[in-house]
Parts: C-alpha cells; sequence; structure tokens
C-alpha cells in the first residue's frame, strides 16, 4: 500500500502561502499525509502530527506521522511517530483505527503525551476508545501504553441528580423528540456508566495553568464530553461534563481568547461535509453558549467542503488561531486535502471566510 502521493517534478521550492484545498508537498516533494491532526510548538518549531492514509483504507497500517516546520508553510517528514505494532494482540496492530492524534507536552514530567480515537481491527466504530502514548522526543518514536473508555463510574458534573436512578434502557424510538428528551437527560450516560464513556472524534486543550483536557465525541456522538486529565496527562481524573447533549457533534476543535474558550465542532453526516456549529464559554466548565456556524461565505453551509480537526495558535502573534480541516476523501483516502484558513473574530465570534491563498500577515491587517 502507498505511503505517499508522489510528484517527482517537484523543485525545492519554498511555500509563501497558504492555499487551501490544493496540494501540499513536504520536503521529499509528496503530499504531506498527516490527516485528522493536530499541532504541538515546541522550542521554535512546530510538529504536525496525523493519519497517514493508504489509497484503499482510512484503517491504519502505518501509524501516525510525524512532520516539523518553522515557519508553517514548508514542511520536514520527520517519521512514523507511532507505527502499527506488528503484534496481531495489539490494540493498535496493522488494520486497526487510529484517528485525531494531538500531542501536548507535560513541564513536570518533561514528556511529549499523544491521544488519539481507537477502534479496535475488525470491530468498526464499535470500541469507541481513546489511546495514549509517551515520549522523551517530539518526533517520537511514541510508546504505547493503553486505551480508556473515559470517566467509568463517574458522574459529568453538571448531570442532574434526578437522573441518575433511571432505567438505562428506553421504549422510545430513535431519532423522535422523546428519544432525544431521554438523551438529554442522560440516558447513554447510564448505559456507559461501569465501563465507561464512549470516546471517538478527539482533541486536546492545555489552558494556562497547565491543566490538559479532553474533549471528545460521547454518547452515540450524540453528546460531547469535556474530561479533565491527570497531572501527568496519561489518564482521566474523574472530573468531566457534558456539551450540547443529544446535539450530534463530531471533530471538536478547542482555542481560547483571552479569558474566553471557543469551540469549533462539526455535525454527524460520515465523511460527507456539513456546516460547522461554534460555542463559546467563560469557563471551560461551561456552561457553553451557541454561536452557529463560524463559516462565512459560498459554501459555508459545507464548512468549504471540510471538517474542522484543530485550531491552531500561532505563536509570536496576538489573537491569531488557524482552523486546520480536513476535506475527506474516502474513495481515495490519500488524497485527501487540507483546509487551513485564519479565524477572525466578529463580534464575539469566531469566523471562518475562504481565501484562495493567503499568509500569516493577515492578523497583522486584523490587528489594525
Amino acid at each position: 500500500m502507498a505511503l505517499f502521493i508522489s510528484f517527482e517534478s517537484f523543485s525545492q521550492t519554498k511555500y509563501k502561502a497558504f492555499h487551501p484545498g490544493e496540494l501540499w508537498l513536504d520536503d521529499h516533494g509528496d503530499h504531506i499525509n498527516a490527516h485528522g491532526g493536530g499541532l504541538l510548538y515546541h522550542k521554535g518549531t512546530y510538529y504536525w502530527f496525523g493519519e497517514n492514509k493508504g489509497k484503499d483504507s482510512n484503517n491504519a497500517f502505518v501509524g501516525i506521522m510525524c512532520y516539523s516546520s518553522k515557519d508553517l508553510y514548508n514542511w520536514k517528514r520527520e517519521a512514523v511517530a507511532l507505527p502499527v505494532s506488528t503484534d496481531p494482540d495489539s490494540e493498535i496492530t496493522a488494520g486497526s483505527i487510529m484517528e485525531r492524534p494531538k500531542v501536548i507536552y507535560n513541564k513536570k514530567t518533561k514528556k511529549f503525551v499523544m491521544w488519539f480515537h481507537l477502534e479496535l481491527k475488525g470491530q468498526g466504530y464499535a470500541a469507541a476508545r481513546t489511546g495514549v502514548a509517551v515520549s522523551d522526543k517530539p518526533t517520537g518514536p511514541y510508546q504505547y501504553k493503553k486505551s480508556y473508555r473515559p470517566n467509568a463510574g463517574q458522574w459529568p458534573e453538571n448531570f442532574e441528580e434526578e437522573w441518575k436512578d433511571r432505567p438505562v434502557t428506553t421504549e422510545a424510538d430513535w431519532w423522535t423528540e422523546p428519544w432525544r428528551n431521554e438523551v438529554k437527560e442522560g440516558l447513554f450516560v447510564r448505559r456507559d456508566f461501569d465501563k465507561g464513556q464512549m470516546s471517538r472524534d478527539m482533541t486536546l486543550f492545555v489552558d494556562d495553568n497547565g491543566k490538559a483536557y479532553h474533549i471528545h465525541s460521547a454518547e452515540e456522538n450524540l453528546t460531547l464530553h469535556i474530561s479533565e486529565l491527570s497531572d501527568d496527562y496519561l489518564s482521566f481524573t474523574g472530573r468531566y461534563i457534558t456539551l450540547a447533549p443529544a446535539g450530534h457533534n463530531e471533530a471538536p476543535a478547542i482555542f481560547k481568547q483571552g479569558e474566553m474558550y471557543y469551540l469549533i465542532t462539526s455535525g454527524c453526516t460520515g465523511w460527507d461535509p456539513n456546516a460547522a456549529r461554534s460555542f463559546k464559554s467563560s469557563s471551560i466548565w461551561g456552561p457553553w453558549e451557541y454561536l452557529g456556524n463560524p463559516a462565512q461565505g459560498e459554501h459555508a453551509d459545507l464548512t468549504f467542503y471540510s471538517q474542522s480537526t484543530y485550531i491552531l495558535p500561532v505563536q509570536g502573534k496576538k489573537n491569531a488561531f488557524i482552523y486546520m480541516g480536513d476535506r475527506w476523501r474516502p474513495k481515495d483516502p490519500i488524497d485527501g486535502r487540507y483546509i487551513w484558513l485564519p479565524v477572525l473574530m466578529e463580534n464575539g465570534k469566531p469566523v471562518i471566510k475562504w481565501f484562495d491563498e493567503w499568509d500569516l500577515s493577515i492578523f497583522e491587517k486584523e490587528m489594525h
């Protein structure tokens, strides 16, 4: 199975701008293969982690890739940061599903910690787990530790006391109003209470005080959970909340501007694009206010044919954030394109507009 799309005519021309949706070549002349990704900034260098895709499958047959850059435009292929295992009994054996990797640095332990959405080989999306790996270096290799169903035996902080003793089954038909109300009042939280909550699409966020959070689509992708990580970032403390119960959100991407937290998500339409959603809160623990679709302009109803994966704070620039999205191509996964666009603020809301070409100077223009 091919690792990369190769272009023999590629020359080492330096990029000086972003070109959303176009082929984005690395230092080898290959289309960057880091889908569903996230970025880490460490000691003057950006590291981009993402899913390695082949031509015929979205399953993991290589592992999690790592690229590095000084300027965000030009990327060096570093390594397979977390390879799939050759052990058929491993949770991350070849053919498993390893999606949306995110890496954060723990200043106390001096370890780089990677979390990702994990589905076990041959089980489709039934496992709904999150895996964690750790490394001494940003580029890896990362050592796989274990996977979790988060917060087993724990109730969300914003869960009503009266909901806890209700049945874990329902007679209501799915997608009816009575059923949605039952979901809002904790139907699936109760169902998964003992074994732990589901975790599919996910992201990580480290707050100003060093506290880290795992934000994930749970409850059959119907409700987002924000879960606090332990001080070493390797497990869960059991403190969490539900966000937009029964709202059917996935692809969470979060950023903080000043004292306000902003979250961008997508609806759930498989590999097909849909209208993004956005929320804000003055506390990571909510309450979260719905703000509507942050995308504006032509094709905003499909988020420019993309789905969010990460919001990148640009180093050295105040209030400069980049929306990172994927334009999925399930029939040819390796050819998935990257949609990077500036996140601009208008009337206290994040706004994403289309640019065929843009560079980081847009943030200076916005400030004046």
